[in-house]
């Protein structure tokens, strides 16, 4: 009797330590500096988004490249759970290519950026830079929102607050709690998740046009829950597999990718 008791106080006791530290398993931010904008976009400039519980928050905010055809929309891109801005400056430059205007935020802890990452404050920052790019002259109208991984689940948030022209999803999870049972099931994810992102709940609830973006050998989200997300989307334009691909290789991050937003955008009447 007395080892049961042991055995079970063990397990609330990781339990606790599991519940605590949690979000320390979910967002992993690269803390260190960005380059200079100008170094990495072209004609790009550093933003300040403000959100409404009073942090400021490095941005970048770049148009399109002046080769191309301007298409007189904006890209808002909100990136998975690691890294920082700087890693995404790469797909930033393709979607110019592509004749976008486009934003790049770091969420809060991100970078040099104060705070701690939540849902909640996620969703904030994204909230921040859907003003900022309507300050710059791009309204959720003018915009495609762009999320990569656990950021299609502050996109998927959007779409019900302020709904864009159109939606990219890149490798979404159906909600965060069908993630941490991939990675940790002998935890009871759903009992202690404190962040949900319940993607699938605000994408079957819009009309707005989604295209769904998955590879075919996801290590980190699993594809078939990608494919769940574009099965529940009522306006779905594209679902495309990229074939071999994992959760972050290169091709992830390239032309590929831009090319599926530039497609998106060839259905918008605007």
């Amino acid at each position: 009797m007395a080892g049961t008791v042991t055995i079970l106080v063990g397990i609330a006791m990781v339990l606790v330590l599991v519940w605590a530290f949690q979000r320390s398993m979910i967002y992993f931010p690269e803390t260190s500096e960005v380059p200079p904008v100008a170094d990495v976009l072209p004609g790009g400039e550093e933003l300040t988004l403000r959100t409404s519980d009073g942090l400021d928050l490095g941005a970048w905010f770049a148009p399109s490249s002046p080769e191309v055809e301007d298409r007189d929309l904006a890209v808002l891109m909100t990136p998975g759970n690691g890294g920082n801005r700087a890693s995404r400056a790469g797909l930033a430059r393709e979607l110019q290519e592509q004749g976008f205007a486009v934003l790049v935020l770091d969420y809060r802890g991100y970078s040099t950026n104060p705070g701690t990452p939540s849902e909640t404050g996620l969703i904030r920052d994204g909230l921040a830079a859907v003003d900022a790019l309507e300050s710059q002259g791009y309204p959720p109208e003018r915009t495609i929102y762009f999320g990569e991984s656990i950021g299609g689940g502050v996109i998927a948030a959007l779409l019900t607050h302020h709904p864009p022209a159109a939606a990219a999803f890149r490798s979404p999870f159906t909600e965060l709690a069908d993630v941490a049972r991939e990675h940790y099931p002998w935890l009871p994810v759903r009992t202690i998740l404190r962040d949900e992102f319940p993607v699938t709940t605000h994408v079957s609830q819009t009309q707005v046009p989604i295209s769904v973006i998955r590879a075919e050998h996801d290590s980190v989200v699993p594809a078939r829950l990608s494919a769940d997300v574009a099965a529940a989307a009522p306006n779905l334009v594209e679902e495309r597999v990229v074939e071999t691909a994992d959760h972050n290789d290169p091709i992830m991050f390239g032309p590929e990718v831009a090319a599926v937003v530039a497609r998106l955008a060839e259905t918008i009447d605007h």
